[in-house]
Formats: C-alpha cells, sequence, structure tokens
C-alpha cells in the first residue's frame, strides 16, 4: 500500500528533527497558539457554539489562535457529506448535525478530540495543505509512541496498518480530520482514538467506509493514557504549527 506523496516532504523533515514546514503553515509573525484542555466531557452543543464564537473572534483580530482538547460524552455527529444510510443504529446515541467536513464520526470518551482554530490567512490560504498539515501533526504524534501512521489516496484521516504476515490486508483508522473555515478561520479539527470504546463506532459506518476497521493506542497494545497523549500532541503541534503557550478552555457560559 502507498502512502500519499504528499506526506513524504513533511515526513522526511520530521525524521530529519528539522522544522517541517514543506506545507507552509507557520505564521510568519511568530505568534504562539494558545493551548487549552478541558479535563471533563464537554457537551457537543456547548463546544460549537464556543468554538464559533473564538473564530470569529481570531477572524476579527480580538482573539489569538487557539487549540483546544478535550473529550464528549458519547455521541455521533454527521458532517456534510453524511449519507442517512450510515446510521446503522438510529435511536441509540444521540447524533449531532454538524458542518464540518466528512461524514458520520463517532466522539466519546477516551478520545482526544483537538478543535484547532487558526487563521490561515496569517499562515496560508490553502486548505488542502492544511489537511494534510493536520495530518501530518497526526503522524509526527503517532511516531512517539513507535506507531506508524500512513495516509491513502482519497481518504481523509490516518491510518495504520495492521496486516500480519501471510494474512489478507487489513487497515484501520487510528485519527480522523474534519474541518470548516469560516473567513479563513478553522474551526473543528482532529480526534485521535486513545482508549475509546471501539464498539460504539458499529453504530456508524465511520466516514463512509465500510471496508476498513477502527482502532485505537489502547487497540493497539499500548497502555496510552490521555495525559501521555497530550503532550506528545502538544510537542508535534509546536513543531508542525509553531509554538504554543497554555491558556483556559473557553468560557461556556
Amino acid at each position: 500500500m502507498m502512502t500519499s506523496a504528499l506526506s513524504r516532504p513533511l515526513a522526511e523533515a520530521l525524521a530529519a528533527d528539522e522544522p517541517p514546514d514543506g506545507f507552509g503553515m507557520r505564521r510568519t509573525d511568530g505568534a504562539s497558539v494558545e493551548w487549552a484542555i478541558s479535563t471533563e466531557p464537554v457537551p457537543y452543543l456547548a463546544v460549537v457554539a464556543a468554538m464559533e464564537a473564538r473564530a470569529l473572534a481570531i477572524a476579527e483580530g480580538r482573539a489569538a489562535e487557539l487549540v483546544w482538547l478535550l473529550e464528549h460524552p458519547p455521541l455521533y455527529t454527521a458532517g456534510v457529506s453524511a449519507k442517512a444510510a450510515d446510521l446503522l443504529a438510529p435511536g441509540g446515541l444521540p447524533v449531532f448535525e454538524s458542518r464540518r467536513g466528512g461524514q458520520y464520526t463517532y466522539h466519546g470518551p477516551g478520545q482526544r478530540v483537538a478543535y484547532v482554530m487558526l487563521d490561515l490567512g496569517a499562515r496560508r490560504r490553502d486548505v488542502s495543505a492544511f489537511v494534510r498539515t493536520l495530518e501530518a501533526w497526526i503522524i509526527d504524534t503517532l511516531a512517539t509512541f513507535n506507531v506508524k501512521g500512513e495516509l491513502r489516496p482519497g481518504r481523509v484521516g490516518v491510518w495504520v496498518d495492521r496486516t500480519v504476515a501471510g494474512g489478507s490486508p487489513r487497515e484501520d483508522k487510528i485519527a480522523a480530520v474534519g474541518v470548516r473555515l469560516r473567513r479563513w478561520v478553522s474551526f473543528h479539527g482532529i480526534s485521535l482514538n486513545v482508549e475509546p470504546d471501539l464498539a460504539h463506532f458499529a453504530g456508524i459506518v465511520p466516514c463512509g467506509l465500510r471496508e476498513h476497521g477502527v482502532t485505537s493506542l489502547v487497540d493497539l497494545g499500548l497502555p496510552i493514557t490521555l495525559d501521555e497523549a497530550d503532550a506528545a500532541l502538544k510537542a508535534s503541534f509546536a513543531r508542525v504549527f509553531g509554538a504554543v503557550t497554555g491558556a483556559p478552555a473557553p468560557d461556556l457560559g
């Protein structure tokens, strides 16, 4: 299986411990990104309202960029491309319409969601390059735990090859990407499966892909905690996008 050619320049820079700016997503002014973590699961609609308000404030120059790490209670979200037939267990977990890109996905405890509010006007106005840089961030994070994350042509997100010698090809998705931009400010973001209840993914066709599975760091045999995942995400984000500084989580009002 081939990884996307778009990942190679950035992957090589990461391997060489060089600033991975292959997609030009660092700020030229050196301004840092605020980094916030919510320690308890946060309701989805409250997060969306706070995220959209912060994105507007960034666009208007009233607030700094922000990455917000959190968990949600168990739920499904339906992106703009979601198909009704891909909701396999209607009436099960709550379902929320989302204006992010993509199809159905699951969020819940043990999954680290990172909502990414960046000003592409101050970085690079290229949505494809932005998504590829988000994927490179995830791949570099996984490398901290000696997990090889890979890209696949035509599929957004990060995958793990689980083919065993002599067996049929198998690959599972470990991280999803779904973003939206308004006035060149991003919101929504990524999700990394650390230790979620993978059985909940059975209620949907994740990202509309029936032929592939879903995995997590713990499912791969790695007893990684959310705190350890957060530290890796933070270090890798700084390498890929630029400096971060600690900040409180947004006020949910």
